[in-house]
């Protein structure tokens, strides 16, 4: 059966300005596709990322590209053969795991034989800022167990000297977003493993990152802009004891779960992360959750307000969104879903 859908572009404004090593960004752009198959209504989020060479407008061209060739029976595998990894095949995944939920009238969960985690512990981010405003921030969250700090080249040491001082029973994850040199990283590592620093992600620009291979570090050191799909493995090994699976890189759930299974198997340490958006995008990505040593789910937090009956957040721990609201055996009761097919 052909499908009817809506592709809406979002703008969520932030809680404040978030800032990394390439940049600063005041709002979270999205995309919601919303589906139909006449009687079973399906939806999700993916959120375009610059760093990929993605755009609102060239992920929503991919998207009008490929609807027309979809139908309701289309599988995660066939879609994978359609479409390149990226946002758009991720919106695409993601809404159409929504769909076969609910024909089935069972979670997508159960559909994957996954079992996430009741509660899960997410890490909760800092970005870049001075080193009195980080330790600030980091003192009105003291009680989180875990905090992901985002970190340039400048002044690591006296940050993390600061931040650790202002939270020290919170473990960290620093995330250079590609920003250090390795002199950098071999520098700064024997001072971050004894500030509680549990992982480093993506020290070293993914084009340039094979003097991992000589490193052993006290930290592990995790792979993110370096993996996006279950082919990475290979390159990574020996480099990265860790990945960060996000389903804007994989392209969806469908890879994220061959992903997290083959990173298992190889020995890696599961991260499941995700861009800034709001509880839909979040949504799937939970389902790694109870396979992953580390998640980073807190888009929900930096945005101002999130979509009505998502993720929950208290002290860090994370708590399931409402059945109706992605992913569960019936969502006839979504309001904001069901709207966008009667407005």
């Amino acid at each position: 059966m052909k499908l009817s859908y809506q592709l809406v572009e979002q703008s969520w404004p932030l809680a404040k300005e978030f800032r990394i090593s390439r940049g600063a960004k005041t709002q979270a752009n999205v995309l919601l596709l919303a589906l139909s198959d006449g009687e079973h209504l399906a939806w999700g989020e993916s959120v375009p990322y610059a760093r990929y060479g993605e755009t609102l407008t060239s992920v929503s061209q991919q998207i009008e590209r490929i609807m027309p060739l979809l139908s309701s029976q289309t599988s995660g595998e066939q879609l994978s053969q359609m479409m390149p990894a990226g946002a758009a095949r991720n919106l695409v995944d993601c809404a159409l795991w929504d769909l076969r939920a609910k024909k089935a009238n069972a979670s997508v969960a159960t559909l994957l034989g996954l079992t996430p985690a009741s509660t899960v512990i997410t890490a909760q981010t800092l970005s870049i800022d001075t080193k009195e405003r980080m330790a600030a921030e980091a003192r009105t969250i003291g009680n989180a167990q875990l905090i992901k700090i985002k970190l340039d080249e400048h002044d690591i040491i006296a940050k993390m000297e600061q931040i650790h001082l202002a939270a020290p029973q919170s473990q960290f994850i620093i995330d250079a977003n590609e920003a250090w040199s390795f002199e950098t990283l071999i520098q700064v590592l024997p001072a971050l493993a004894k500030l509680n620093v549990a992982l480093i992600e993506q020290p070293l620009p993914s084009n340039n990152d094979s003097d991992l291979a000589t490193l052993s570090s006290p930290i592990p050191i995790c792979a993110d802009e370096s993996c996006h799909v279950s082919a990475d493995l290979a390159k990574l090994k020996g480099k990265y004891q860790a990945i960060n699976i996000k389903l804007d890189k994989s392209g969806g759930l469908t890879e994220a779960v061959k992903l997290m299974q083959a990173a298992t198997e190889q020995g890696f340490i599961i991260m499941t992360g995700c861009m800034v958006g709001t509880s839909l995008a979040m949504a799937p990505a939970y389902l790694l959750s109870g396979a992953s040593s580390f998640v980073d789910l807190d888009g929900p937090l930096l945005i101002a307000k999130d979509r009505d009956n998502g993720f929950t957040f208290a002290d860090g721990q994370m708590q399931p969104h409402s059945s109706a609201f992605w992913g569960g055996e019936n969502n006839q009761s979504n309001v904001e879903l069901a709207r966008l097919f009667t407005s």
